[in-house]
């Protein structure tokens, strides 16, 4: 009898030991499942900050569209011309921007000036004016979506006018100072307040000038997704964006229910097209932050992935469209001046824009963005 007592009792250690054992290793398998999970979803969140670029991107819009836009036109697969044009009161209004498919801007003495490239693929304006000199930051921008530089002279860097005069990218200064000279394409307009104002260009001789020069005259840029307009009764009343560079270089957006789009002031004033008077309205605006500082004399060095001067490639974004407003972030590989700048969501997604204009402000660390939405 005892012997079976003593033999129950072990059989129950050992009972016991199993269960201990089984609680242990469940546990420690639950541990690094819960881990495991963890990890990928801080990755998840924290994707943005190492997004990898992919070189070989696909085409990412089909039919016979812009590649920036998304509009459907004659000329969608023409080579885009990008445009340096001035903000400058004097030159305003600009001709030319109501017919951008997109369109940069960006302080070019930090916390100062701005400077603007307007990008053509669809629009074929009469006139692009005022031109004005090239800046560094705006030329890997403009390898990045496989267009045609144009512009109205040049910074001084000597770094800069080497790079112009390599052929870093395909070129018309109509300034005759680096690169292809292409003075012969662009004429001054009379009556503008200032001299430095007064350049311009028909669109019709641009084109001619690229063609005489023998550059590739079919686009080749990947593009930039688009989705559909969200329908009118899922829109909001209004909104108002403010985007605060130095005045009277700020700017602001109003957003317009019936159009889906954004009208444009600057310095607050209406911002029109010298060339038809249309209200400037893109469907999309994308606010980047990126660091400006100066480099040499009055020439500043805005941190946007050059492979030339910058050490940073990757930041803070907001985009706008449908009303919305979109938090994310914008990458482009500095290892390289031809890769794409991309536009991402907080989920590492590239935006899908409206069809229509993208107006891209670049403002520095510390300068105010405010989005104030209606009240519905």
């Amino acid at each position: 009898m005892k012997e079976k007592m003593l033999q129950k009792v072990q059989e129950n250690k050992t009972m016991i030991i199993a269960i201990a054992l089984g609680i242990i290793v469940g546990s420690l398998v639950l541990w690094l499942i819960l881990g495991k999970s963890k990890k990928n979803n801080l990755l998840s969140k924290n994707q943005n900050a190492n997004v990898t670029v992919n070189a070989e991107q696909p085409i990412l819009n089909t039919g016979n569209v812009s590649p920036l836009s998304g509009i459907a036109c004659a000329d969608w697969n023409r080579r885009p011309f990008a445009v340096m044009q001035p903000s400058d009161v004097t030159a305003r209004p600009a001709s030319g921007f109501s017919e951008a498919d997109m369109v940069f801007e960006m302080p070019v003495i930090t916390a100062s000036i701005t400077r603007l490239m307007g990008v053509y693929v669809c629009g074929n304006p009469e006139d692009i004016g005022s031109m004005r000199s090239a800046r560094h930051d705006f030329v890997h921008i403009a390898k990045g979506l496989d267009a045609i530089f144009v512009h109205w002279g040049r910074s001084s860097i000597e770094k800069f006018m080497e790079l112009l005069n390599s052929g870093v990218i395909d070129d018309m200064n109509c300034n005759n100072d680096a690169g292809k000279s292409a003075g012969q394409y662009c004429y001054r307009k009379e009556g503008m307040p200032r001299g430095v104002d007064s350049g311009y260009a028909k669109f019709a001789k641009l084109l001619e000038g690229a063609k005489a020069f023998g550059y590739r005259m079919e686009d080749q840029f990947v593009g930039y997704p688009h989705q559909a307009e969200a329908p009118l009764d899922q829109r909001p009343n209004g909104g108002h964006l403010r985007v605060a560079f130095a005045s009277p270089y700020d700017t602001a957006y109003d957003y317009d229910k019936e159009s889906n789009s954004y009208l444009r002031s600057w310095d607050g004033k209406e911002d029109t097209d010298r060339n038809n008077g249309k209200r400037i309205a893109p469907k999309n605006v994308a606010v980047l932050f990126a660091a400006s500082a100066q480099i040499e004399g009055q020439y500043n060095n805005v941190q946007l992935g050059d492979p030339w001067f910058d050490s940073s490639d990757s930041g803070e974004a907001f985009y706008y469209l449908n009303g919305q407003e979109i938090k994310g972030s914008w990458k482009k590989d500095k290892s390289t001046a031809s890769s794409k700048l991309f536009f991402y969501d907080e989920s590492g997604q590239e935006i899908k824009f409206v069809p229509g204009q993208i107006w891209v402000e670049i403002l520095e660390p510390g300068q105010r963005l405010k989005w104030e939405p209606a009240a519905n």
